[in-house]
């Protein structure tokens, strides 16, 4: 009998504003782009993609595009879904 995996789903455990945050943290430690809109992808679906579509006036579908691999989101739309999410972005000296 073989075994079959399942692809990890990382939204699966973002369950709470504090691992969201250490989530983020950690990615923006590290600097990637695009791992940060993957990243803000994968917090927008643990939250519910029709929610935020709903909060930011934008289609589930063209979100979903915004937050995959190779995307370039506009900086407005990465704002509005963080806004949604609740995410405030701060620079600090």
């Amino acid at each position: 009998m073989s075994k079959r995996l399942e692809t990890f789903d990382v939204a699966k455990y973002l369950d709470s504003k504090e691992v969201i945050a250490e989530y983020l943290s950690q990615i923006l430690a590290d600097g990637d782009l695009d791992e940060l809109l993957l990243a803000i992808g994968d917090i927008a679906k643990a939250k519910g993609m029709v929610q935020i579509a709903k909060d930011t006036g934008l289609g589930r579908e063209s979100l979903y595009k915004s937050f995959s691999a190779g995307a370039k989101p506009r900086f407005d739309t990465v704002l509005k879904v963080l806004n949604s999410l609740g995410v405030r972005l701060e620079a600090v000296a």
